[in-house]
């Protein structure tokens, strides 16, 4: 599963805070063998290897992409112990 910002143009700015929620919910994925010890967190750039079934990595990509952009609402649910908080999260 990979998810980047890299293709929204220079303008785009990920907020420190979805970092943070978006790098949480990969030590959740990593920790409950969800996705495997080699994932890559950041800061615009995540990906995840060894996701156990082709419908969650989707689902994953999907919340990643949408945290990207500031919709954590996805993440949350998608990776609902991670703690992912967002105060300014207008698509949760």
């Amino acid at each position: 599963m990979k998810a980047d910002a890299l293709t929204a143009g220079p303008g785009h700015v990920v907020e420190d805070s979805v970092n943070v929620a978006m790098r949480a919910a990969i030590v959740r994925l990593v920790r409950e063998r969800e996705a495997g010890s080699d994932a890559f967190a950041g800061p615009v750039y995540f990906m995840l290897h060894g996701v156990p079934s082709e419908g969650r990595a989707r689902e994953l990509a999907a919340a990643f992409h949408a945290a990207l952009y500031g919709g954590l609402g996805p993440l949350r649910r998608a990776v609902p112990d991670a703690d992912v908080d967002h105060d300014g999260d207008a698509a949760g």
